[in-house]
């Protein structure tokens, strides 16, 4: 695509080169008198197919010296003004579509002047004619002006709605790009985090443990290098991601891996093998799959999230219950739990905080996750519950396929 650019650049140059060729040539064969006309033709011809920038010059700057000097022009006497008819329509239609370009590119603190400036120069060019005619007068040169302003506005309008459509499109990217980033930064937290969070509380425990055998130093060891190679595998599908919108238009955003409460007996049986804790999962057979593809990916979040929690602030929970069931209203709902107790965590902020936020400085936490939920029309609670913490999720009829 960007190849393309040079070569759209000089077919642009090829075609103001030849603009002003047919209006300089002419002029050539006519009386003295012809020259400004055709001068003045010429260049608004090539100020109006240009691609600016050209070098310092910038279309505001171009737009505005060439309506600078038509308005000279005017008033300007070059002989028998019945020769201006034959340059005066090219110079009017480039000055139009001048007009256009100013108000769609040129930034808002300028817009106005040059718009001004282009405007009038395609209002009042008529009196290049009237005001040198002595067959003309004030009342012919009134008509012709206000004849004038029409297209001129019409020129105006169309150059301000498609600024509008470009700011559109800009704020359309932005977004885009925005959730883009969001997007990315949610898969980071949720999976690179949560096993990178395995991994330093099985180092953390084997400090602590130095009296394990060799079998239960090679059983860590190898629950460190799966965790390390699920922490990769997921590092490579976001920079697949981001590859992926190299191709891709930003208003599509990049797809990424979407999970699903199929999932879930794995990422129990990962999170058992790596915790003392009693872990249970209760999955209701007609709950896998009931759930729309985004909303199947959010449900595994808010579990991954809630374990991983488990993890970082009741390291000593005994039991971790996981249950995912449909409600008398066919809303599915999950619960993480566990009994170790809201004061569990360490550290001087409440353990409802911390859960929100993630450790300091890292992460979205449940708190990103209560957006993601309820951008399908779900609820996340977490709280104390019992003797230890809960966090359920409630996901509506209207996520169900």
């Amino acid at each position: 695509m960007k190849d393309d650019v040079p070569v759209r650049r000089r077919r642009r140059r090829g075609w103001c080169g030849a603009a002003a060729a047919a209006m300089l040539l002419p002029a050539l064969l006519s009386p003295p008198g012809a020259c400004l006309p055709a001068v003045m033709a010429a260049l608004s011809l090539v100020v109006a197919l240009s691609v600016w920038p050209v070098g310092r010059v910038s279309l505001a700057r171009a737009a505005a010296g060439t309506a600078v000097l038509s308005l000279a022009a005017d008033t300007v006497s070059f002989g028998k003004a019945g020769l201006a008819l034959l340059w005066l329509p090219f110079e009017a239609v480039a000055l139009l579509v001048l007009l256009e370009r100013v108000v769609r590119h040129v930034p808002g603190s300028r817009v106005g002047l040059v718009g001004g400036l282009t405007g009038a120069a395609a209002v009042l060019l008529p009196l290049r004619f009237t005001l040198h005619a002595p067959q003309t007068g004030i009342k012919e040169s009134v008509f012709l002006a206000a004849l004038a302003f029409v297209p001129a506005a019409g020129a105006t309008g169309v150059g301000l709605y498609l600024r509008s459509l470009d700011r559109r499109r800009a704020h359309a990217v932005a977004l885009a790009r925005r959730e883009q980033r969001l997007e990315v930064a949610r898969d980071l937290h949720d999976f690179v985090a949560h096993e990178v969070t395995g991994i330093v509380l099985e180092a953390q425990a084997a400090q602590l443990d130095g009296d394990g055998g060799p079998g239960e130093h090679r059983a860590l060891l190898h629950r460190i290098e799966q965790a390390g190679l699920r922490a990769l595998d997921s590092m490579d599908r976001t920079v697949a991601t981001l590859r992926e919108a190299d191709g891709r238009t930003w208003e599509e955003p990049p797809p990424t891996r979407l999970h699903g409460l199929a999932d879930l007996p794995e990422l129990i049986g990962r999170f058992a093998d790596i915790t003392a804790a009693e872990v249970t999962l209760s999955l209701e057979d007609e709950v896998a799959g009931a759930l729309s593809r985004e909303a199947e990916d959010t449900a595994y979040r808010v579990v991954l999230e809630a374990l991983t929690n488990v993890r970082r602030h009741a390291p000593r929970a005994g039991r971790v219950e996981v249950c995912a069931a449909r409600s008398a209203d066919g809303a599915v709902e999950l619960s993480v739990a566990d009994d170790a107790g809201p004061g569990a965590s360490t550290g001087a902020l409440p353990r409802a905080l911390r859960e929100q936020g993630g450790r300091p400085g890292g992460g979205t936490g449940l708190a990103g996750l209560a957006e993601r939920v309820g951008a399908v029309g779900g609820a996340l609670e977490a709280g104390p519950y019992a003797e230890g913490w809960r966090v359920s999720c409630r996901l509506p009829v209207a996520a169900v396929r």
